[in-house]
C-alpha cells in the first residue's frame, strides 16, 4: 500500500507476516519528507497498531542513500515562511512524531546513508535504532537558522545526554555510524549488506514476545523518564528564530546553493 501524498513523495506501507514496513519513498531528495507525508504517517500506524498480525514496525527509507534526509527544505517557502505558516506546519510534524513515539507497538528505524534533521528525530522517536556503517547523522538547524523544538530536543537529551546533544546542535556537523553507537544514538552497527537481516532477527525475537509486556514496559519507561519543562519558554525560544531574518537568509541560501551569511538577528 502506497499512502498517496499528491507528488512522486510518498509513504510506502506493506506487511511482511508480523512486520509492518513504513518506507519513506522520496529518493531524488533522499527521502526528505513533504508536509504530506508527515500527514501520512498517522494513518499509516493507526492501520498497523488496528492490525493484530503486526507486532512490530520496521521504519526504512527507500533505496541506497537515505534513511530521512531531513524535512523537505525546499517547501519551506511556501509550507514554512510566515509565523502562520511554520505554526501549521510545525502541528503537523508534532502529530506524526508524537504519534509514533507513543504508539503501542515496538519500532525499529532501520538506518542507512543520511539520517539528518527531521529523519534524525523520526529515528529518535523509535524505540530502535539499527544502522548500516554508511550511515550519517546531523542535526543542521544551525545551519538554516530554524528552531528546534523542545519535545524533539528532549528526545535527543533522553538518548545522547545534554553534553553530546550540546555537541550535535552546537556543531551541526555530520556524525559517522560508529560515533553514533558511541554516543548511544543507536544500539547496533553492521555492515549494509548484514543490516536488513540483523533487522528482522530483532522482528523475529520481538514477535515472539508476549504484547501486553512489551506494551507496558514501552508505557512505564515513557512514564519514568518525564521531566517538566517551561513549555511557555522555549517556544518564544523557537519562535524567535523562526521571526529571524537568519531563518530568512538560512531558506534563501539553501535553494540558492550558497554558504549562508547569519547576522544573529
Amino acid at each position: 500500500m502506497s499512502v498517496d501524498t499528491k507528488s512522486e513523495a510518498r509513504i510506502d506501507a506493506r506487511t511482511d507476516g508480523a512486520i509492518g514496513w513504513l518506507v519513506f519513498n522520496n529518493p531524488a531528495r533522499r527521502n526528505a519528507v513533504s508536509l504530506g507525508m508527515w500527514e501520512a504517517i498517522p494513518r499509516v500506524l493507526e492501520d498497523f497498531g488496528a492490525d493484530p498480525a503486526i507486532r512490530v514496525v520496521v521504519l526504512a527509507g527507500a533505496g541506497e542513500r537515505a534513511f530521512v534526509s531531513g524535512a523537505d527544505i525546499s517547501q519551506f517557502e511556501s509550507q514554512r515562511s510566515s509565523a502562520e505558516a511554520v505554526q501549521r506546519y510545525e502541528k503537523i510534524g508534532d502529530a506524526a512524531q508524537s504519534r509514533l513515539q507513543g504508539f503501542d507497538k515496538p519500532t525499529i528505524a532501520m538506518i542507512r546513508g543520511y539520517c539528518i534533521g527531521g529523519g534524525l528525530g523520526i529515528a529518535a522517536a523509535c524505540d530502535l535504532r539499527l544502522a548500516a556503517d554508511d550511515a550519517r547523522f546531523s542535526i543542521p538547524a544551525a545551519k538554516l537558522g530554524l528552531g528546534y523544538r523542545a519535545s524533539s530536543m528532549k528526545k535527543l537529551v533522553d538518548i545522547v545526554g545534554a553534553a553530546y546533544a550540546k555537541e550535535i546542535m552546537i556543531t551541526a556537523r555530520q556524525f559517522s555510524a560508529a560515533e553514533a553507537k558511541e554516543m548511544g544514538l543507536v544500539h547496533r552497527v553492521v555492515p549494509v549488506a548484514e543490516l536488513e537481516k540483523l533487522t528482522r532477527e530483532y522482528c523475529d525475537a520481538i514477535a515472539a514476545n508476549a504484547p501486553l509486556t512489551m506494551r507496558a514496559a514501552k508505557r512505564i519507561i515513557g512514564e519514568v523518564v518525564k521531566t517538566d519543562y517551561d513549555d511557555a519558554k522555549c517556544d518564544a525560544l523557537v519562535k524567535e528564530c523562526f521571526d529571524s531574518a537568519d531563518y530568512t537568509e538560512g531558506r534563501k541560501a539553501f535553494m540558492e546553493k550558497r554558504k549562508p551569511v547569519f547576522k544573529g538577528s
